[in-house]
């Protein structure tokens, strides 16, 4: 079923409720991939409802970034959703999730403050917005979110507990193209040339893995190792390298337990992210 209204979705949630069902909330800003479908088929597994938004976030866009050129097809994506076991589809308007002179922000501090949110100061305040408002508009038991996207996961997390929000966050793993680039709605914009080049970013982190699997543990030597990778491909231009406390997001010179290797790199036009978590077994 494909609803557009808050109040009918919320309606809805209530017979859901009444009847005892678990509810589970996929987010996703549309033109759905196979990481979307692996959310989707993981919550539809573990819960008895599963409401999937569809929604082009009109403030996640900056100035020079590409919101009225984004790629949208709510046909196909609801199919998408209803094919994967999806009860409900939330496609609203943006008049409809936010109101005229809307006045309310939510910042979360120290984790925005290198990788992305460095780059996108105001970024991670409009995803917690718009987040806890399908928190509140669905109340999920649980909400599914990828790995790909790992600052915004540590982010939202840490709104969810620091805001009493009933809601349990459930991280998954990357999804993969065949030959190792993540998926990405972005990837429709790189050409064929510049798909092959994307594969970079992968390999490179694949290369950094295999050191630290070697016992090398200079963190130094793995950034370097990443940068002198990605610079071999003439279509690649770094944007960030860095490898951060996986919990708090904080630079680190060594390892003391579990780190976060984190990569935004332009092909062309295309800015692409992709990382990877190390845990030092002690």
């Amino acid at each position: 079923m494909l609803i557009k209204e808050i109040k009918s979705l919320r309606n809805i949630i209530k017979d859901w409720k009444k009847e005892g069902y678990s509810i589970e909330l996929v987010t996703t800003m549309g033109f759905l991939h196979e990481g979307h479908q692996t959310l989707i088929k993981k919550a539809v597994k573990e819960n008895d409802k599963v409401v999937v938004s569809v929604f082009v976030n009109p403030t996640q866009f900056g100035p020079n970034e590409y919101f009225n050129s984004y790629p949208r097809d709510i046909e196909k994506d609801f199919k998408y959703c209803m094919d994967s076991g999806a009860s409900v589809v939330f496609n609203p308007s943006s008049e409809e999730m936010y109101l005229k002179g809307n006045c309310t922000t939510i910042n979360v501090s120290g984790l925005t403050d290198f990788l992305c949110g460095s780059k996108r100061p105001v970024h991670f305040g409009v995803i917690c917005l718009v987040v806890s408002k399908f928190l509140n508009i669905v109340t999920p038991d649980k909400a599914y979110f990828g790995e790909k996207d790992a600052q915004q996961l540590v982010v939202i997390k840490r709104m969810v507990k620091d805001l009493n929000i009933d809601t349990e966050i459930i991280g998954c793993p990357i999804v993969r193209e065949n030959y190792g680039l993540a998926k990405s709605s972005r990837n429709i914009y790189l050409s064929n040339e510049e798909r092959k080049s994307a594969l970079i970013l992968n390999e490179s982190l694949n290369l950094a893995k295999e050191e630290l699997a070697k016992g090398n543990l200079n963190l130094k030597n793995i950034k370097e190792l990443i940068t002198s990778k990605i610079k071999s491909e003439h279509l690649a231009k770094i944007d960030y390298i860095e490898i951060v406390n996986s919990e708090i997001l904080q630079p680190v010179e060594q390892i003391e337990s579990s780190i976060l290797i984190a990569i935004a790199v332009f092909i062309g036009k295309t800015r692409l992210i992709d990382n990877f978590t190390f845990k030092l077994n002690i």
